[in-house]
């Protein structure tokens, strides 16, 4: 396949790269966008032989500071080898201009099931839902388990508290990929300033761990691996349960968009992914709704960072489709009505 058949890859030359990584192949390689990623873009990498690896590169177009950083995605992966959190090897990692103009990660392909699109959920058995859903929170607890000295990542992040640090990032990347004023979600954000919970540990922090950023066994249900990684840091752990219940509608609700895929029989409430987390780590229950609310909050504002990427560079747009400002005025109205439940 040819350099010009693949947008984003010079093939060519990604395939002298491949050649010397040290990793077996079988004739020409081929290469096809996969996946739903709105973010950074993900490229299936095949041999003749039917061998088969994973490429990632950063989106098109002017990214914002810090934003879709392949070589950070690569440290945490190689660093969480050996833990107990599922995740795909690494192979190699390169910038070199003769091969790319941007950073290029390689990795294992973990074979299993994806949950990404509705006809892929509405597929599954009730069994197969439930056992999926409920092997996300046994995920998160095994990625907060993670021993930060041991791994190497105890620098990977600021270790201030990560609350304030969310709304500072995150309230940042609105104000610079905005489309419109939106004034409740304005509101929401000084509402959390003035009710931020008192960080009491600090460990990995995937920062975007939802249904459609894991594989899962095509026998069992149990995810086989966590991906995407480009958002992960170090903070409080409840973040991560907090954002997993945001992507998580219940029926009646319409923060989901075109994947209301909990919405289906089978899957889990959100109490109860809740109720395996906190039983398994003791966590405390009572500032669980502040995470929430976050969670929501933030995913107005990816939401909208990436319906801004797709207007400036068509070339981003994917299979998921791009958010609609209804869909994300739909999300910061269930987190104003979740704050309000929680005191917020």
């Amino acid at each position: 396949m040819s350099s010009a058949d693949v947008v984003g890859l010079d093939t060519d030359a990604v395939s002298r790269w491949f050649g010397t990584l040290g990793v077996d192949r079988v004739g020409t390689l081929t290469f096809d966008r996969i996946g739903l990623g709105q973010s950074n873009l993900t490229y299936l990498v095949q041999d003749q032989g039917g061998r088969r690896w994973v490429l990632r590169r950063p989106p098109f177009g002017h990214l914002l500071a810090s934003a879709h950083d392949v070589a950070r995605e690569a440290r945490i992966l190689s660093a969480l080898e050996g833990t107990g959190v599922p995740t795909p090897r690494v192979f190699g990692l390169t910038d070199d201009p003769e091969v790319t103009d941007v950073p290029l990660l390689l990795m294992e392909f973990v074979d299993g099931q994806v949950v990404d699109r509705m006809s892929v959920a509405e597929s599954l058995t009730p069994d197969r839902r439930r056992a999926i859903g409920l092997s996300l929170p046994d995920t998160l607890v095994k990625i907060h388990a993670v021993d930060l000295e041991q791994t190497g990542l105890i620098d990977l992040a600021s270790h201030k508290p990560y609350a304030r640090r969310q709304l500072k990032r995150w309230s940042g990347q609105w104000e610079m990929s905005k489309t419109r004023e939106l004034p409740a979600l304005d509101d929401l954000t000084r509402r959390l300033g003035d009710s931020v919970p008192e960080q009491r540990e600090l460990t990995l922090v995937h920062g975007d761990f939802h249904l459609r950023n894991v594989i899962t066994s095509a026998d069992t249900g149990e995810v086989v691996a966590a991906l995407d990684w480009e958002l992960c840091t170090l903070g409080d752990p409840l973040a991560d349960l907090g954002s997993l219940l945001a992507y998580w509608p219940e029926p009646g609700e319409k923060t989901g968009g075109d994947f209301p895929a909990s919405t289906l029989e089978g899957f889990p409430s959100r109490e109860e992914i809740a109720e395996v987390y906190l039983d398994a780590t003791g966590r405390d229950p009572k500032v669980l709704g502040f995470w929430h609310v976050l969670g929501l909050w933030k995913l107005a504002v990816i939401a909208e960072g990436v319906m801004r990427r797709a207007q400036d560079e068509p070339q981003n747009r994917a299979a998921a489709g791009t958010p609609t400002a209804d869909r994300i005025d739909e999300i910061v109205a269930k987190a104003c009505d979740i704050a309000a439940q929680a005191g917020i």
